[in-house]
């Protein structure tokens, strides 16, 4: 997910190994613990806990620079694959631990299900356009929160439309929901855990092998990590190990799992955002085909969605993270063409995550983690999509990374 400073995504380096963003810390903190207080008074205590899980997302993403973007575009670009192998790791603790549970239905007394949608041409043509979008736009769905929480001013542009094209997308769900597709197929279900695990395991072990072979025949060696500084790590301050980020990222998974009885999301909260606009404008959104079974989502407010409270939380974390390593200075000046990348790039990614049924979290992350066919024909698409993204990138004035940087989504 990492990009360059001239891609208008990385923050400046910290001035001194002990220089903390105080204000822009005591704030976070204060959003922090003021959205806690009302959440538990106002909803429930999951949605407060919720609150909990998505700040540490945040602090998660932003320390560890645990991104799907960079390590991507880095692979494309010149083959180092460190960024990759960390996700394999990930998915492969995250099977471990969710399968079983996603097999028997609950857990912890919670009702539970898995993220797994159709494997069909719009799953296809919506992951490509996602990963075309995350190289223009300059990040994945996680990527763009933590980006903004952490003070990246070009990914505000990118999270608006995001939210556009996220409309956009339920606004078409008549055409692309009825293009050809596989009914929903649930590898947990179809096979039983021992055999999905075992195909699942095998398929990250070649990813991993693949990334190690083409990495040593391209440089001649293996760079093991990508977020290294010249700043020792700290728990609070980072930066930390990819692979810390990794593991950390599907605990998280697995809170969200059992106090929202599903596997984390993030652009189900996008769509609904725009919608909620446009309605408050007067726009008949409850009539469009999408929103008909959604009615009482898009009622309610905003605080009864839990998918909404961990995004929120989500930019409250990194802001805490950015702030804590010194790191939070907004630029406010971003190259014309660097602007039209991320409005390009924000539009594909919203209409490429509803027709895909997820994103990089939702679909691929999550949908991989509950046995979802449809997850892993996200990750083809997309990663497809992002190498035509890497090569568009220089007509927007984007760089394409020739080595990893210390740098955010």
């Amino acid at each position: 997910m990492n990009t360059t400073p001239s891609a208008a995504l990385s923050l400046p380096a910290s001035p001194s190994p002990l220089f903390i963003n105080r204000k822009p810390l005591v704030a976070a903190l204060l959003i922090w613990l003021a959205g806690a207080v009302y959440l538990v008074q106002t909803t429930t205590w999951r949605q407060g806990a919720l609150w909990l899980v998505g700040a540490l997302m945040g602090v998660t993403l932003y320390h560890a620079a645990f991104g799907f973007t960079q390590a991507w575009r880095v692979f494309v670009s010149d083959r180092r694959g460190a960024g990759l192998r960390a996700q394999m790791i990930m998915l492969a603790f995250g099977v471990v631990l969710f399968f079983p549970f996603l097999a028997q239905g609950s857990l912890w007394g919670q009702h539970v299900t898995g993220l797994v949608a159709p494997a069909g041409v719009s799953v296809l043509l919506g992951a490509f356009l996602f990963g075309l979008g995350m190289q223009l736009g300059g990040g994945c769905a996680s990527g763009t929160l933590f980006a903004v929480g952490g003070g990246n001013t070009r990914m505000l542009v990118t999270l608006l439309f995001f939210i556009v094209g996220g409309v956009l997308g339920t606004y078409t769900y008549g055409w692309w929901s009825h293009l050809p597709a596989l009914p929903p197929i649930s590898l947990v279900k179809a096979w039983g855990v021992p055999q999905a695990l075992a195909v699942n395991l095998i398929a990250f072990g070649l990813i991993a092998w693949l990334t190690l072979v083409l990495e040593k025949r391209r440089h001649g060696h293996v760079l093991a990590n990508t977020t290294g500084t010249s700043r020792p790590a700290s728990l609070l301050r980072g930066p930390w190990p990819l692979i810390a980020g990794g593991v950390g990222l599907v605990l998280l998974n697995f809170a969200n799992l059992a106090l929202a009885g599903h596997p984390w999301g993030i652009t189900s909260a996008f769509a609904l955002w725009g919608a909620k606009t446009l309605q408050n404008l007067g726009v008949d959104i409850a009539s469009w085909q999408f929103w008909l079974p959604h009615k009482a989502a898009l009622a309610a407010p905003v605080s009864h969605d839990a998918t909404s409270i961990t995004d929120i939380g989500i930019m409250v974390g990194a802001l805490a993270a950015a702030s804590a390593a010194g790191k939070f200075d907004p630029l406010w000046k971003v190259p014309a063409r660097s602007l039209a990348g991320a409005v390009a790039g924000g539009l594909l990614l919203g209409l490429g995550s509803r027709m895909a049924y997820g994103c990089n979290i939702g679909a691929y992350f999550s949908g991989i983690l509950s046995g979802s066919v449809h997850g892993w024909l996200w990750l083809l698409a997309a990663f497809t999509g992002s190498i035509a993204g890497v090569r568009l990138r220089p007509l927007f004035g984007l760089a394409v990374e020739k080595t990893p940087a210390p740098s955010h989504c």
